[in-house]
């Protein structure tokens, strides 16, 4: 730690140490300066080392730091709703990892961190902390029949790998490291003896020159897939799922080796993601819906993008399948969406005709070629958002699902819903429709079931649950 500690915190210290370097014009002087910053840095990883103890006294964890003044940390064990164990590249060559411990109880920030253990410590404290909360599965879930205290659920094929640039999680990196680049040179503009006028300069050469600028872009768009591609592989490299001990295990990492532990108890469903082009190739990301999680985006991931039929079955061995077909909602919720798809771009193709009118030239009909483009496109964008929609119950889970550029299907268990939301704008009153939120105290905190008719959402709230809603419904004669 006393290495790793030192080097992590350089990228803080760099900046300040070449303006050092910079002004004090390379002299002895400034080396000296450079130096005392390095060793300070060292001084206080020692100091902040050495003044850090963890210790399990009896049902709890207790941390205790003591840099400047005395902390003391507390945490029941039967709070613990998972484990982290991580190994950055560093810590891996060196033998250590990170543990985090997660409550549910602070946001996205976790309860505590054990920022260098062996590897053997802590797995021993995985096993350790976890055994506490640790209960044998409900009956309603798949394989409790005892077994091994370790069980594989899927490993992904490194050939799925190459669904990856589907997701479109990673195809704008190529442009995300020219403009850290633009950022850091910015920011380091003059420690370099770079000006504004400089770089004012360097844009205004660019743009005298369209053909190198169209050029740079076109590698950029084309390198879109290929730098998407290996950020998606370096992230879920050898991709595990798994069940150890009353928890879903999920592992992966090239570089940055993860492991995130769910506690199978409180997964109350799983939410299934696909964009258009992983909708085409038939694949989907799934993320498992538990309570208390913090940063459940990437805590909670159980699949990348892997085939929907693997998906259904792996959701269905880890958590519970879902049987019911979802129902279509009504035709007015297919013009509600055909024209918030198609209006925007109908009133552009409208700016575009008033400006031919009053000014002219060739912008302007760009602008509505454009337009018009954009509104022949909504139409089966429209159509699409339509099909997605739907909702079901197969008497022990609900679903619903809406979008189309990102269309998620959430699947919740019954007994997670705690509560009942009916919303309806003016212009859904006027159609007869309504947005039903099923109130879930995990994931989100709420999953839509977007333009219901009216009497198909209070219905299906009171077939969800019935001794809720019974008492307080009227039925006509028929």
């Amino acid at each position: 730690m006393l290495l790793i500690d030192p080097v992590r915190m350089l990228p803080s210290l760099l900046l300040p140490l070449v303006g050092v370097l910079f002004v004090g014009g390379f002299s002895a002087r400034s080396y000296a300066y450079a130096a005392v910053g390095v060793v300070a840095a060292v001084v206080f990883s020692t100091i902040r080392w050495a003044t850090f103890t963890y210790e399990i006294v009896g049902d709890r964890l207790e941390t205790k730091r003591s840099l400047i003044s005395r902390s003391v940390r507390t945490i029941p064990l039967e709070r613990i709703r998972g484990v982290d164990v991580s190994t950055p590249p560093m810590h891996r060559l060196l033998g250590l990892t990170i543990l985090k411990i997660d409550t549910g109880a602070s946001g996205d920030e976790e309860e505590a961190k054990l920022a260098g253990v062996s590897l053997d410590e802590a797995e021993r404290l995985k096993a350790l902390l976890l055994r506490r909360t640790a209960a044998p599965e409900d009956a309603r879930v798949p394989h409790t029949a005892p077994g091994p205290k370790e069980r594989p659920i899927i490993g992904v094929p490194r050939k799925w790998l190459l669904y990856g640039p589907l997701s479109g999680a990673y195809l704008l990196t190529p442009f995300a490291f020219i403009g850290g680049a633009i950022g850091l040179a910015l920011q380091w503009g003059d420690d370099l003896g770079l000006s504004q006028d400089d770089a004012l300069s360097a844009g205004e050469w660019l743009w005298g020159h369209p053909s190198l600028l169209l050029g740079v872009a076109a590698l950029l768009v084309l390198a879109m897939p290929f730098a998407g591609g290996l950020m998606y592989a370096v992230f879920n490299w050898n991709f595990v799922l798994k069940r150890r001990d009353g928890y879903l295990v999920a592992e992966r990492g090239l570089i940055n080796r993860r492991s995130v532990s769910l506690e199978s108890k409180r997964v109350r469903g799983y939410e299934i993601v696909d964009g258009l082009a992983e909708r085409w190739a038939g694949v989907v990301r799934v993320w498992a819906i538990v309570t208390g999680l913090g940063d459940s985006e990437t805590r909670g991931q159980l699949l990348p993008d892997v085939p929907r039929t693997v998906a259904i079955q792996v959701t269905g061995d880890a958590i519970g399948p879902y049987h019911a077909p979802l129902r279509p909602h009504p035709p007015v919720a297919r013009r509600r969406r055909l024209f918030r798809a198609v209006s925007p771009w109908l009133l552009l193709t409208a700016a575009g005709l008033a400006g031919l009118w009053l000014a002219g030239g060739f912008l302007w009909w760009v602008l509505l070629v454009l337009a018009l483009l954009l509104a022949a496109t909504g139409v089966p964008l429209g159509l699409d958002r339509y099909a997605s929609l739907g909702h079901g119950y197969d008497g022990a889970r609900l679903a619903v699902r809406s979008g189309s550029l990102r269309r998620a299907q959430a699947v919740v268990e019954r007994r997670a819903v705690v509560g009942w939301r009916l919303r309806q704008t003016w212009f859904q009153r006027r159609a007869g429709v309504l947005t039903l939120i099923a109130g879930v105290g995990a994931g989100k905190g709420g999953y839509s079931a977007i333009d219901v008719a009216e009497a198909q959402g209070v219905e299906f709230a009171a077939e969800v649950t019935p001794e809720w809603l019974a008492p307080f419904l009227e039925r006509g004669e028929p």
